[in-house]
């Protein structure tokens, strides 16, 4: 059932070449530096895990999309109050605009938390100013004012709250600054203003800064913090616990020995955040959305951080020792003994799972880190990632995956519709993992799928307990019974005939 398809370097190449030809010329121009084909990189040392330090820097990202092209890129706004802010869970998180915003973005994200609703914990609650015309001719300061009141009112147990501002609140002008001062003062609670207005920037990227901008200025360094540091308090940052990916890295890092004071921004408090200037070592998984926050309190603080992986065993075993070596030889001996601990459950999924899924092919199509963190995860499956991009990388991202992808992988930066489209027609993997917009018509192409922002209501796909979870579901995908019930849609009456 399946159409010839190209494979390797060379024919993705040429896939390129004709992927472009459908493009004017000064956009043909524009996205040929999008797309590039891994080369070796001479000048890297190899990753001693994977062993690979292929070239993929050379990729054009972190610019406007070509009007015209459809983008599945996501707003400033989406960026600060979809990834950053939203799982703080006990702060109320306004929507100052219009209300299409909030109810877009109204628990979009499968962000687990611990907490009452309404109670101590707002996550899947949504606020917003609900702008009407005259909001925007006359001014909603007021109109923020007075929500604020009413929400103190209404949930007097919450620990603060943020605006996070919407496209008009720019361009009219709204001082949330100076209504988060005010009422700060009256109600002895943090307020936090972001100027996350959706126009900002050219993806969610830079809601991301802006949003870790606003901890920076609003949150940390606020006044005196209860909390007594001990020689092993770390913090995850990063993780914003979508299926419960928090709770499975927090256990390894307990299990090692490791106190996890804070985690952002998945099941978080504004406690946590407050106290996390304290840790001795941030560790994060998430490194284009929070860097900017760990660069600041290592400058400010003296916090040393680092990166980590925990999809799929082998860099969970990596992460481990590299996050012991931080610590004496007691945290050291413990992982060595959680990595052990942890050994049969890898082989016995390896058994069942390796022997299904071997030689399959997978493109990726996702944001933050996922594009390349996960493809050693395929790796231990015995999978081969063909293809992977970002919706908003920036160069140091591309720059990371190249330690992870193998030479000869396609790659794509803000991939429009059309381009992935025609990618997947040509190659043909055996899976994609991708996003929500994705979903349906790639399966209406005849290929299994996987939604790899929010583990299709699935996971955590974190930690050893996740990669059992990871492995039956890519099991569930690709050997679906479903794929062999109807015909290619790529065939004619007369191929089908014959076959």
């Amino acid at each position: 059932m399946a159409k010839d398809h190209v494979s390797g370097p060379e024919d993705y190449e040429s896939l390129i070449e004709q992927v472009l030809e459908a493009y004017p010329a000064k956009a043909k121009k524009k996205r040929a530096k999008h797309l590039q084909v891994s080369q070796p990189d001479p000048e890297a040392t190899p990753d001693p895990e994977t062993g690979h330090a292929s070239k993929c820097d050379t990729t054009k990202s972190n610019i406007k999309s070509i009007p015209g092209v459809m983008t599945v890129r996501g707003c400033a706004y989406a960026g600060s109050k979809g990834v950053v802010w939203g799982p703080v869970k006990d702060m109320i998180h306004i929507s100052h605009g219009p209300v299409g915003c909030g109810q877009y973005s109204w628990s979009q994200r499968r962000n687990y938390y611990i907490g009452q609703t309404g109670i101590d914990s707002f996550v899947t609650m949504q606020f917003t100013t609900d702008f009407q015309e005259k909001d925007i001719v006359f001014g909603g300061d007021k109109k923020l004012g007075k929500m604020i009141d009413e929400l103190e009112e209404l949930f007097p147990l919450s620990k603060g709250t943020t605006i996070q501002s919407e496209c008009p609140i720019g361009l009219i002008g709204d001082d949330i600054e100076a209504v988060a001062r005010a009422k700060n003062k009256e109600h002895e609670k943090t307020m936090v203003p972001v100027r996350c207005e959706g126009f900002r920037g050219v993806s969610q990227s830079l809601g991301h800064h802006i949003a870790n901008d606003a901890v920076r200025d609003w949150v940390l360094d606020k006044g005196d913090v209860d909390y007594e540091p001990g020689p092993y308090d770390v913090n995850i940052i990063g993780d914003y616990n979508i299926g419960g990916d928090a709770w499975s890295s927090r256990i390894l890092l307990e299990e090692i020995g490791l106190n996890v004071v804070g985690n952002w921004s998945g099941d978080a408090t504004l406690a946590e955040m407050e106290r996390a200037p304290k840790a001795k070592l941030n560790l994060i998984h998430c490194y284009r959305s929070m860097n900017y926050i760990c660069r600041y309190m290592e400058e400010k603080h003296g916090v040393a951080w680092m990166e980590y992986n925990f999809f799929g065993p082998t860099q969970i075993a990596a992460s481990l020792r590299a996050i012991a070596a931080k610590f004496d030889e007691t945290i050291q001996a413990n992982a060595e003994t959680v990595i052990a601990k942890y050994q049969p459950l890898v082989d016995a999924i390896n058994a069942k799972y390796r022997p299904r899924l071997e030689g399959k092919s997978v493109m990726l199509y996702v944001g933050g880190l996922r594009p390349r963190h996960v493809v050693t995860a395929y790796d231990d499956l015995g999978m081969n990632v063909v293809g992977t991009g970002y919706e908003f990388a920036h160069g140091d991202d591309y720059k990371r995956t190249g330690h992870y992808v193998k030479d000869g992988t396609l790659i794509y930066d803000d991939v429009t519709g059309y381009e992935l489209e025609k990618f997947i027609e040509g190659i043909r993997p055996d899976l994609v993992g991708s996003g929500i917009k994705e979903k349906y018509p790639v399966q209406k192409m005849g290929i299994p799928f996987r939604q790899m922002h929010s583990w299709d209501y699935s996971g955590p796909y974190h930690g050893y307990d996740g990669y059992a979870i990871f492995a039956r579901d890519m099991d569930l995908a690709i050997n679906n019974p479903v794929w062999g019930l109807y015909d290619a849609p790529w065939k004619g009456p007369e191929a089908i005939a014959a076959e």
